[in-house]
């Protein structure tokens, strides 16, 4: 389906029947509602990257540190700490007034147990637990971690806004196997999870937390500085179809839409009471993430062939449209703006395309027509879109796709799944890395070669983990960059993914809705006038 046959209809009618009857002006106020790009499949942010998830996540539950809108990291579940003369120990202190949805307060050993759990799970964490040689609860207030060696950059894994989200949950949930999912979500964030109001696949909800302490002082931006719920309930509403969205927030059924499809966005900026804003402005880059388990991803050369095939643009225009303001073509594996970018191989990406000579390149690695399981995601449409043309790609390779379409959330399942193709495994699938997270290595996930122990699609590769820990250790801007260099050539040698391009995508929120902040979508600081 073309993207501009959603234009169609979008104010034929109302979408009221999706939603409960009108409250009065004063109660409409107090409730706030909210059109996700995907539904929350995942409650857990610790067992998914999924980004609605790590939204959801920031909602609920809270960070040691955090960062503002200069991208500083700021204390904010802790009043403070101290670090030893050698470097070699962290003291900190958790803030006054911190309490769980559950009514229990936040103590050390929470946080011990919940970090322990992340750590386990998450890329920055593991490097974190690699340099500590001990992590413990001196007092219910003070956390300590005594280190093997100095690691500057402690408080920026422990607010890290990228996923896996570092969130302090209760010990008894945290002692939860990182390899399954907690069975309550319980935080000490300013709003609560509201379980049994949700309708999976439709509708996830949270109120406003009573008891939350914010921190004191000015707002800061992002996830750092005093976090204040104005409003009593939020309501996220799912709606895979962007002409339903928009066609309800035109009507004034819904308030804010995370990502309306770039089609629309002329309709909804010339509607009076709309407003269009860049929230996020790092962006996301597309990816298109390659399982090496199985045939033919399997074979480092076919994996090669399909990336020498890759036209940024084709991937971007699909996805953001024809507005050049919205995308961006010839992006590596770091976010362009990021001093951690290069030209570094790039001429792989930015070169001519030539199918030909990738059909040449893969016969002679000896493909023989093994299917292609291509998992599309059919209710999130910048990944729906990015699968459509990266489909048309491999069918003009030669390539036999088997395009199975299925909802984000059984995606994030399936991926899991190691199994071969004929028992539900997969070939390729779509999503995104946003640009915080492709910023620099340190969360990196799909620039990492970790095998078993990584990101699914699971690539091995002794270099790239080499380059990685090079810029780890980097004594200066200098040696980071060259780390990254050799990232990015590793990255076009072994291909664990295929960087499709950078779009962004802007908010669409009704003039009453104030107060956003910038960033992903958070709800902190928001305002909503009858």
């Amino acid at each position: 389906m073309h993207r501009r046959n959603f234009l169609k209809g979008v104010a034929a009618g109302s979408a009221a029947a999706l939603f409960s009857p009108r409250l009065s002006l004063a109660a409409e106020s107090r409730v706030l509602k909210f059109v996700p790009s995907a539904d929350v499949t995942v409650v857990d942010p610790v067992w998914t990257t999924a980004y609605v998830t790590r939204n959801h996540g920031y909602m609920v539950f809270d960070t040691l540190y955090g960062y503002d809108d200069n991208f500083q990291i700021r204390p904010q579940m802790v009043a403070g700490h101290e670090i030893g003369k050698d470097g070699l120990e962290w003291r900190l202190t958790l803030r006054d007034g911190l309490k769980f949805h559950d009514g229990e307060p936040v103590l050390a050993r929470d946080v011990v147990a919940s970090i322990r759990r992340w750590a386990d799970r998450d890329v920055f964490g593991k490097d974190l637990m690699a340099a500590t040689d001990e992590l413990s609860a001196a007092s219910d207030k003070v956390v300590v971690f005594r280190l093997k060696r100095p690691f500057a950059l402690l408080p920026a894994a422990l607010g890290k806004m990228t996923s896996r989200m570092p969130c302090i949950m209760p010990e008894r949930l945290a002692m939860t196997p990182p390899s399954e999912q907690v069975t309550e979500v319980i935080g000490s964030g300013p709003f609560r999870f509201v379980a049994d109001e949700r309708v999976q696949g439709a509708l996830t909800v949270y109120e406003k937390f009573q008891d939350y302490v914010p921190r004191e002082g000015s707002a800061v931006g992002r996830t750092g500085g005093p976090k204040i719920a104005n409003v009593d309930r939020v309501e996220w509403h799912v709606m895979p179809d962007a002409a339903t969205a928009s066609g309800a927030l035109q009507a004034g059924e819904v308030d804010w839409v995370e990502s309306p499809l770039p089609d629309l966005l002329p309709l909804l900026r010339s509607q009076d009471g709309i407003e269009v804003k860049l929230l996020d402005t790092s962006g996301t880059i597309g990816s298109m993430r390659l399982n090496h388990l199985h045939p033919p991803f399997d074979n480092p050369a076919i994996r090669r062939a399909v990336l020498s095939v890759i036209d940024q643009k084709n991937f971007m225009q699909a996805v953001a449209g024809e507005d050049p303001s919205m995308w961006r073509a010839g992006v590596g594996v770091f976010t362009p703006e990021s001093p951690m970018a290069s030209d570094a191989g790039m001429d792989i990406l930015n070169g001519p395309r030539d199918f030909e000579a990738g059909k040449a390149a893969i016969a002679e690695a000896g493909y023989n027509g093994e299917p292609v399981v291509l998992l599309a995601a059919s209710d999130y449409a910048a990944l729906r879109a990015e699968a459509e043309v990266g489909a048309d790609t491999l069918n003009r390779l030669g390539l036999n796709v088997d395009y199975q379409s299925l909802d984000w959330g059984t995606i994030q399942q399936r991926r899991r799944s190691r199994e071969p193709l004929d028992k539900g495994g997969w070939s390729c699938l779509y999503t995104g890395i946003n640009g915080l997270e492709a910023w620099d290595p340190s969360s990196h996930q799909n620039s990492r070669g970790l095998g078993d122990a990584g990101q699914y699609g699971w690539p091995v590769s002794d270099e790239l983990e080499a380059a990685r820990k090079a810029w780890l250790e980097a004594p200066d801007l200098a040696g980071q960059k060259a780390a990254c260099e050799r990232i990015q050539l590793g990255v076009f040698d072994v291909v664990p993914y295929i960087p499709l391009g950078l779009h962004y995508a802007p908010a669409a929120f009704r003039s009453t809705v104030s107060n956003i902040p910038y960033g992903f979508a958070q709800f902190y600081g928001v305002t909503k006038s009858a």
